[in-house]
């Protein structure tokens, strides 16, 4: 016997308005996410949850850079490079910001191609995007142990208030965590589109059925997400 939805048991000519509407159709399954699949919708609903702790974290800090009594260190010098005797405000910043925008065009243009199965294509562009998340965690690392060496810590720092190495590491930590999260399954994900795992239904792990690309449109939600909220972190955390 089948289930009759809550449209089908609304008297004929009955028409619902305002948030009595919204709730008939999601309640009925009419509009909401109608065309995704679970794999996709789930990664939507991870996305928004991840989206409220970066929030949160951010909230936080500009909650405490405006709150503080201390004078907060000035980003263009903490961040700042000696090059060839010039002295190079935010220059590593810049360079980490430009790769991994890049590498969110590369990942567009690889979900774009797995769509048309050129699996080549796709998972050489996906390797080029893991490439690029990689880079970009080194360059942190090298961000980290510089400021390590100079003596800012989480519970303090010489430039001034002590919350700021705290806010740093928790910030900067989070998000590069999610990046090295993304480059280790873009790796997994373009070797199995490499062998050809989507064109002939290999059983395994993150394997669609037969044909289709999806999984690299998911993995791409993901990447995105973390490249947005990098530009977040830049503006707040570098910029201000």
């Amino acid at each position: 016997m089948n289930e009759l939805s809550p449209t089908a048991l609304r008297p004929e000519g009955t028409h619902l308005t305002g948030w009595s509407s919204v709730e008939a159709d999601w309640s009925a399954d009419q509009r909401a996410f109608r065309t995704a699949s679970w794999g996709k919708a789930m990664m939507w609903i991870f996305l928004l949850s991840d989206t409220f702790i970066f929030g949160t974290f951010l909230i936080s800090y500009m909650t405490v850079r405006m709150s503080t009594v201390v004078p907060w260190p000035n980003p263009s010098e903490v961040f700042a490079l000696e090059i060839g005797g010039h002295h190079l405000p935010l220059i590593l910043i810049a360079i980490m910001t430009f790769v991994l925008i890049s590498s969110s065009g590369t990942m567009a243009m690889a979900v774009n191609f797995g769509y048309r199965r050129d699996r080549r294509k796709t998972a050489i562009l996906m390797l080029l995007t893991a490439l690029l998340g990689a880079t970009f965690v080194g360059m942190q690392a090298f961000e980290w142990s510089k400021l390590i060496a100079e003596g800012v810590r989480p519970w303090g720092n010489p430039w001034g208030a002590e919350q700021f190495g705290s806010s740093f590491f928790m910030i900067t930590g989070f998000h590069g965590t999610h990046v090295t999260i993304g480059v280790i399954f873009l790796l997994i994900i373009a070797r199995k589109v490499w062998r050809g795992d989507f064109d002939q239904a290999r059983r395994g792990f993150f394997t669609s059925r037969k044909g289709r690309y999806e999984i690299v449109e998911i993995t791409g939600l993901y990447w995105h997400f973390v490249d947005l909220v990098w530009v977040f972190i830049f503006a707040l955390f570098y910029l201000w």
